[in-house]
């Protein structure tokens, strides 16, 4: 743990005109209020404010954002108030001490795992847009969090800590810049999580260094004497990537281990952006290009501020490697991020009654920050802003250009309509059609780095529920659903009411808008017709809502249940893993998406045959022309409820073809004790051959499994989940 004389001079080394004094202050006065309090590791607990205060000097920030760093804990754990740190520290360090403690303030009664890590998302969301140091100080809590985490005796927490971090914090800690805070959180949680995949891919590394020992080395040296030769001055240096960038970048391309071509990256430092493209030239001269890979994040850079060429090359001793070209502010702005032009002396004002004015002057990196409120403010459920965020905080990105030259960044999947919402959502609400390039274009069309898009627009047009099929940026998704929502409010509250109507019915009890009444505090709910809105939507289920007004319902039913059961048991309710079904129904499985234990499930009534479950996803859903009276709202039931009883799904393989090849694909898959019901050879060619595997699995969890060993095999190339959800 640091002195506090061994704080200040780190404090020093960067900021000599920083306030000493009060830092010194509120290192006795965390010290002193934290006393004797301990953390699960038996240590003090003030060496936890002290480590998030290092963490925070690290990222030289200025000494507000050290003072709230010792002090985060204080007002919510000890008998100091906030009016006290006022008094000594001032508004700014109360008003982010403020920030910092609320955004631990959530309550978890009556709410589900994703309506908690939504919720925790909204606060952060809404906290970042008044100050930035707020989001650092609470990203360096949870990173200290972290790494003490192993001395939480609770599994369950330390997987759900775990996962809030992989989902939420170090995605942000990579929106603005903090790479380096965002690798370490990832690599913890990924221990957490899955350390059997982590540990496999370290003992691949290992077997790769020990099989090219000093490989790095040779590599850098032979770098150093081709740059010495041009008489370039720069800085070389080598390393591995990380094991959860290698892991993530599998999954994602369903691809093995062996067929990753930047498992080892080199960073070439220079002094300026000129010097940036000539060292390019000098890297280009000397070693093939590997074909698709240049990418340049200096004329374009990332919306974090990132700027720097990539690119991958067959280098030295014919080994794929990756290259990063950059001058030295880049590299400050690629290690410290927003921290690297955090300009402390201009602060944000707490006292700005509109949580967005304080970003307009900002840079167009926090434009994001903007759209993110935005979305908070335009939709019903923090969940849906989550859902959609995780995608697009963790994606590649292409930019394209307005005719005017405005400069926008997307996802790489995104498309000529998620360019429209990236303007403005009036913008994308009246598009009618674009030119890219020139050329006329479909809105669903994918965009490419360096396109020129023009929105054409209708005063008279207005968004279709079809474009939520191919549109992928949260803000377009989230602007999409507020105006059908607005535009169908009414239709879709009489259709929840009738829904519920129907449904009460069945179970023989009285239904009346006094009676939902008695639902509206339970749900958040201001007015029935908001209520009914949510149950047509999909948000809240019908089953929810009668068990909360009923709630006796199954007691008093109990010895009928009985009855019904002994008559039919394999088509009642009460013994299928589905919530949602009315009793008696006989139900099936989608052939054509096979859904299981995990996924998003929807049921369709088929006229004489019972109900239908398909994944929410499948394809063939959008071709059936629903009627919202053929459509149930069903889910699985909890994995206790469900118990061992195992489903049918399809995995796609592709494995070198080599003896033996299969055999392992097999055994791996037998290892998870996993049922092989049918083998299929769909493809085969000298090198590779494929095969579709029918597999017996308990969820989504457990298929799971077996695809991240199967990526660990050296001969699988490519392995992913069919007629569902990509793993």
């Amino acid at each position: 743990m640091l002195s506090s004389t061994e704080l200040i001079n780190k404090v020093k080394s960067y900021n000599p005109s920083a306030n000493f004094n009060l830092i010194q202050k509120a290192y006795i006065l965390s010290r002193d209020a934290h006393g004797s309090q301990k953390r699960h590791s038996g240590d003090s607990y003030f060496s936890h404010p002290v480590a998030v205060a290092e963490i925070i000097a690290d990222l030289k920030l200025d000494e507000q954002s050290i003072i709230t760093a010792l002090l985060h804990d204080v007002v919510e754990d000890t008998e100091i108030a906030l009016h006290e740190i006022n008094d000594i520290f001032g508004d700014d360090v109360a008003y982010l001490v403020d920030g910092v403690t609320k955004l631990g303030k959530i309550d978890l009664s009556n709410t589900s795992e994703n309506e908690r890590l939504a919720e925790n998302f909204r606060k952060l969301a809404m906290a970042m847009s008044q100050d930035l140091r707020v989001l650092m100080v609470k990203l360096a809590d949870r990173l200290h969090n972290m790494r003490t985490l192993h001395h939480v005796p609770s599994r369950e927490k330390k997987i759900k800590k775990a996962q809030e971090s992989l989902e939420i914090y170090a995605p942000l800690a990579g929106r603005i810049g903090l790479n380096k805070i965002k690798d370490e959180i990832q690599e913890l949680a990924f221990e957490v999580i899955d350390s059997q995949a982590r540990h496999q891919i370290v003992d691949k590394l290992a077997e790769i260094r020990e099989k090219n020992k000093d490989l790095v080395d040779k590599i850098l040296q032979q770098l150093n004497s081709i740059f010495e030769q041009e008489e370039f001055v720069c800085e070389i240096s080598g390393r591995e990537k990380k094991p959860y960038s290698i892991w993530l970048k599998m999954k994602r391309q369903n691809i093995g281990f062996h067929n990753l071509h930047d498992i080892m990256a080199f960073r070439i430092v220079v002094k300026n952006i000129g010097e940036c493209y000539r060292a390019l030239g000098v890297v280009n001269s000397n070693f093939n290009m590997i074909p698709g890979t240049f990418k340049d994040y200096i004329s374009t850079p990332k919306e974090n501020g990132y700027q720097s060429l990539h690119l991958a090359i067959l280098g030295p001793f014919n080994k794929k490697i990756e290259i990063q070209i950059r001058d030295h502010a880049m590299h400050e702005v690629s290690e410290l991020g927003v921290a690297a032009h955090w300009n402390y002396k201009e602060k944000i004002s707490k006292k700005t009654k509109n949580k967005i004015s304080a970003l307009e002057g900002e840079n167009r990196q926090y434009r994001w920050i903007r759209e993110l409120i935005s979305m908070f403010e335009n939709s019903e459920s923090a969940s849906e802003v989550l859902k959609n965020n995780k995608l697009s905080m963790h994606s590649d990105e292409v930019f394209c250009f307005t005719p005017n030259g405005d400069i926008f960044n997307l996802p790489i999947s995104a498309t000529v309509l998620d360019f429209a919402y990236a303007i403005h959502s009036e913008v994308g609400n009246n598009c009618i059609s674009a030119k890219v390039n020139g050329a006329i274009a479909p809105l669903r069309q994918r965009l490419e780095n360096g396109d020129q898009i023009e929105i054409i627009t209708s005063k008279n047009s207005k968004p279709s529920p079809n474009w939520l099929q191919f549109v992928t940026t949260s803000k377009a998704k989230t602007s999409i659903r507020h105006f059908i929502r607005s535009e169908k409010y009414n239709e879709y509250s009489a259709l929840g009411k009738a829904i519920l109507h129907k449904y009460f019915q069945s179970k023989n009890v009285d239904f009346s808008e006094a009676i939902l009444e008695k639902a509206l505090n339970k749900f958040g709910k201001k007015t029935i017709a908001d209520l009914c809105f949510r149950v047509a939507e999909g948000s809240i289920s019908r089953q929810d809502i009668f068990k909360s007004i009923y709630p006796d319902y199954e007691i008093e039913n109990k010895n009928l249940k009985v009855v019904k059961s002994s008559s039919n048991s394999k088509k009642n309710n009460y013994s299928l893993p589905i919530e949602g079904l009315v009793n008696g129904m006989a139900i099936r499985y989608a052939g054509c998406c096979s859904p299981i234990p995990g996924d998003a499930i929807v049921g369709i009534i088929n006229t004489g045959t019972g109900v239908t479950i398909h994944n929410q996803i499948c394809s063939n859903l959008k071709n059936l022309a629903l009627n919202p009276q053929r459509v149930l709202d069903v889910c699985w039931k909890s994995e206790s409820e469900i118990g061992e009883q195992s489903y049918s799904s399809q995995i796609r393989v592709v494995v070198e073809n080599k003896s033996g090849a299969l055999a392992e694909i097999t055994n791996a898959i037998a290892k998870k004790k996993m049922n092989i019901g049918h083998i299929k050879t769909t493809n085969r060619s000298i090198d590779t051959f494929e095969v579709v595997i029918n597999i017996d699995v308990k969820s989504v969890n457990h298929l799971e499994e077996i695809l991240t060993a199967l990526r660990m095999s050296k001969k699988t190339i490519e392995v992913e989940r069919l007629a569902g959800v990509i793993l």
